[in-house]
């Protein structure tokens, strides 16, 4: 029997802990060089699709594609992502708030996770940059099962923690985060700093929209009735 005092906060990485956007706009420019596609997606475009599966996402940017294009341009992701993170100049920083609130929801007791579209090596090498890799008990990635919205990642979280739904909640920034929580019937929390607009979050499923980190324990006590 779960023990009622137990809560389990689980962030997004991309546009929730971190803002990567220019670093994934940059590879999947060099994914369509690499492939003679002219044009790359545009930020705006590519703020749209983050959160998805990469090979999802770049069906998205590139409708007029074939399954064998998106695995070529998946890797050629890869691989550009990869050297512009071990790159001189690269910046990923962490959002205003983020090791502050990580904290004090350590400090209150509650149970920190991370589900994520990225990469398992991608998401520990950016936890491990920003000194964060130890502060979560549970970390899923695109690795551990179908991305975002299907809501497997966060289910097999809860599950392997010891959470129920009702004590738990889902932090993102994009649509399909609100999604997935809504599928796992977690209460979902949108931050507006993302890549997603609040008005979108909403509609997706968003019981509250933080504008920064501080309003975080408000909206845990507003769903939890506590902290």
């Amino acid at each position: 029997m779960e023990e009622v005092s137990l809560r389990f906060a689980v962030f997004d990485c991309d546009g929730t802990l971190v803002d990567s956007v220019q670093s994934i706009v940059e590879a999947m420019s060099h994914a369509w060089v690499a492939e003679g596609l002219g044009m790359p997606p545009s930020v705006t475009q590519v703020r749209t699709i983050v959160g998805l599966p990469l090979v999802e996402a770049i069906a998205q940017l590139y409708p007029q594609g074939e399954a064998a294009d998106y695995g070529r341009l998946a890797e050629h992701y890869k691989s550009a992502f990869l050297d512009i993170r071990n790159g001189p100049n690269y910046h990923e920083p962490l959002y205003s708030g983020t090791k502050e609130v990580i904290d004090f929801l350590d400090s209150a007791g509650v149970l920190l996770g991370v589900a994520t579209g990225k990469s398992r090596r991608g998401l520990q090498a950016t936890l491990e940059r920003h000194g964060l890799l130890g502060r979560f008990i549970s970390l899923k990635t695109a690795e551990d099962g179908p991305g975002k919205p299907n809501p497997a990642i966060l289910l097999d979280a809860m599950k392997e923690v010891g959470v129920m739904p009702q004590h738990t909640v889902m932090i993102g920034d994009t649509v399909f985060d609100m999604a997935m929580a809504s599928n796992a019937n977690v209460a979902a929390i949108g931050v507006e700093w993302g890549y997603h607009e609040p008005v979108e979050l909403e509609a997706a499923g968003a019981k509250r929209v933080l504008s920064s980190f501080n309003e975080l324990a408000c909206a845990l006590r507003s769903i939890w009735g506590t902290l």
